[in-house]
């Protein structure tokens, strides 16, 4: 009986050292770990670990290296419901840290309070893991050593044990704050020193303008937070919209609506983006709500003009089989000139003669062009569409290639690859103005520019301009280097023996127009030509024999030649 009455009491006595030796912060802290699961690109579980919040709206963190892969990921609390995490706001690989948030449904969460400070060497640390148990469980040990790591941050050396099944846990210290992450304990200290890198560190990790470049981030599937600022933002969501798919864009701008609500940019952007994947009316309609939105919240409103001019004109280049409402031409030149009568910025004024361009206003473009070329947009571009915009307005072709001349001199010297589309165009102008040494020069140009990347059909243009500067050799060399990358192409073989009939080779003329034959016995050009190679070897009967067959086989420009050499 005196036995059972001793061991009662040592219980009672062992009991209470428990109770009075555990925390009074503790119960009400542990809510705030949770256990975490992360999920593959087939939905089978990648990891498992633990993480605890930072915030009542569902802000933690955890390791890095369980999150890595992953492509979603959930929370589990201690009463076992499963929330889901919603976004990743911050990554560090080398102190293997994320931060990210869970979608807690508007409801408050336990969250675990930073400690402003760092603890002194051999203060008493609490590592509080997950458990579903209501009785708070706990491990303790000390702050061996804090090694500072950036601003005001530390990484702990700790003599605490513990086990796997603990790492991202927090570490606390006597007054119920959190000073670290639980860190996997490693090398000859493993199991008697475990590490833990500072929550204010965690904290700190943050998605700036540039993290559609980093790599931590970039190895996590979830869906990333955007920046704090809506600057950062702006910047963030321009980095991105190159690579992201359209869905995941989507949602990224409505984080950004979300966040920056008096922002038009976001009702802009979305706008742009859902255009681009429109398929009926009532996607069209969104398109319209957001761009009124942003007229609504914007301070620049000739900004949102323009941009809503841009967005029309652009939907009209696809040539939609049904115009969606007013959204035509005269729509979005309305909302430039709009925009223009609050401020007459010289890339208004671009888009409104690209507007007149595109609506067969040839003549208005070209003043709305002329304006800019007189501007500070001034450009080989602005030159381009200037004189693009006087040919198709009936304008003299000099003053034309006086345009592109200036377009030119606005080109970097020498002029590379980025530039070198201008060379071919005057090039095309110099040809219709019958200036054909100045076009084979802008040809020989264009060639440099590219390093000589170019095709069978640049060989025969330029063939044609040497031929007419009677470069013969050179259109010679030409459409023969034409015929080698294509040699199918009848044209080719065609000028080639026209080049030969005008040096006088009739003979090589009719062996290449055999060959051409090969190819296509129906070819009525090569029969015509080949009447000319004859009429040229004094082949007179023969001459007149290939041009009945041309006419036979229905070519136009054969009567004239019958009419002259064959009565």
């Amino acid at each position: 009986m005196k036995k059972s009455c001793f061991l009662l009491l040592l219980f009672s006595l062992i009991a209470q050292w428990s109770m009075a030796q555990t925390p009074k912060w503790m119960d009400k802290t542990r809510r705030a770990v949770f256990s975490v699961i992360t999920y593959d690109s087939g939905d089978k579980i990648l990891n498992t670990g633990n993480g605890f919040f930072l915030s009542e709206d569902g802000l933690a963190l955890s390791d890095y290296t369980l999150f890595k892969g992953a492509q979603r990921a959930v929370a589990i609390d201690c009463d076992g419901k499963q929330m889901k995490v919603s976004a990743i706001h911050g990554a560090n690989s080398m102190y293997d840290v994320v931060k990210f948030k869970v979608a807690t449904d508007g409801k408050k969460v336990a969250a675990l309070p930073i400690a402003p400070t760092a603890p002194a060497a051999d203060a008493t640390a609490y590592l509080l893991p997950y458990s579903t148990q209501k009785a708070a469980a706990f491990t303790t040990g000390k702050v061996k050593e804090a090694a500072p790591i950036g601003d005001n941050h530390y990484y702990y050396s700790l003599t605490m044990k513990i086990d796997d099944k603990m790492v991202s846990c927090p570490v606390m210290n006597e007054a119920g704050q959190v000073i670290g992450l639980a860190q996997k304990s490693s090398g000859k200290d493993s199991g008697e020193v475990c590490y833990a890198v500072s929550a204010s560190y965690g904290q700190a990790l943050t998605v700036s303008a540039l993290s559609a470049n980093d790599l931590a981030l970039k190895s996590i599937g979830i869906k990333k937070g955007l920046p704090d600022t809506e600057e950062q933002a702006l910047v963030y969501l321009y980095m991105l919209s190159p690579t992201t798919p359209a869905e995941d864009y989507e949602a990224l701008l409505d984080d950004y609506i979300s966040c920056f609500p008096n922002s038009a940019d976001g009702y802009i952007r979305r706008a742009s983006n859902t255009i681009y994947r429109s398929t009926d009316e009532a996607s069209m309609d969104k398109v319209a709500a957001d761009m009124e939105r942003a007229l609504g919240v914007g301070k620049k409103k000739d900004d949102v003009h323009y941009n809503r001019a841009k967005l029309i004109y652009s939907y009209q280049l696809t040539a939609p089989e049904k115009t969606y409402k007013d959204w035509t031409y005269e729509k979005a030149l309305g909302e430039v000139q709009t925009a223009i009568g609050i401020d007459s910025l010289p890339i208004y004024i671009q888009l409104e003669g690209d507007i007149l361009f595109a609506n067969k206003d040839y003549a208005g473009a070209y003043a709305c062009y002329g304006k800019v070329i007189q501007s500070n947009l001034v450009s080989a571009a602005a030159f381009f569409n200037a004189a693009k915009a006087k040919e198709m307005a009936q304008g003299g072709i000099n003053e034309t290639i006086a345009l592109m001349d200036s377009g030119i001199a606005y080109c970097p010297k020498p002029i590379t690859s980025d530039n070198a589309a201008y060379l071919l165009e005057r090039a095309r102008l110099y040809m219709e103005a019958k200036q054909y040494r100045q076009a084979m020069l802008d040809y020989d140009a264009y060639y440099d520019a590219v390093n000589a990347r170019v095709n069978d059909l640049f060989y025969y243009y330029r063939e044609q301009a040497c031929l007419q500067a009677k470069q013969f050799q050179r259109a010679l060399d030409d459409i023969n280097k034409a015929i080698g990358i294509n040699p199918e192409e009848l044209t080719y073989r065609a000028e080639l023996a026209v080049v030969n009939i005008r040096i006088g080779r009739s003979e090589e003329a009719v062996s290449v127009l055999k060959d051409a034959l090969a190819i296509d016995p129906n070819y009525s050009e090569a029969y015509r030509l080949t009447g000319l190679a004859q009429v040229q070897l004094k082949q007179q009967n023969e001459a007149c024999a290939s041009f009945a067959k041309a006419k036979e086989l229905g070519d136009p420009n054969v009567d004239a030649l019958i009419e002259k050499h064959c009565k």
